[in-house]
């Protein structure tokens, strides 16, 4: 049986960024889950454009995708609109 979107999310749920320490799905940094029968797309962001844990955040969600079953897994990357965090992610930092 093929994963669902609620699956993606609990998945997603378990990639921490690493500087924050809280999940890139709480953080708000994905903005898109699609899938189409074997194929997973996320589309997401980062903190900011030169976020320095990129290329390790979009191995984690690409081999986290693999593990639960999709046979291709592609990650967009967008910076339209650019992160903000929400007042709710500002009290889970700290800031707010």
């Amino acid at each position: 049986m093929m994963a669902t979107r609620d699956d993606v999310i609990g998945m997603l749920k378990n990639i921490a960024d690493p500087e924050l320490g809280l999940d890139i799905w709480t953080l708000g940094l994905v903005y898109g889950v699609d899938i189409q029968g074997s194929h997973l797309k996320i589309t997401m962001t980062f903190t900011t454009p030169m976020c320095p844990y990129g290329p390790m955040l979009l191995q984690e969600v690409r081999e986290a995708g693999v593990n639960l079953g999709f046979d291709s897994v592609e990650v967009e990357i967008t910076f339209e609109p650019l992160w903000k965090p929400t007042e709710e992610v500002k009290m889970l930092l700290g800031i707010a």
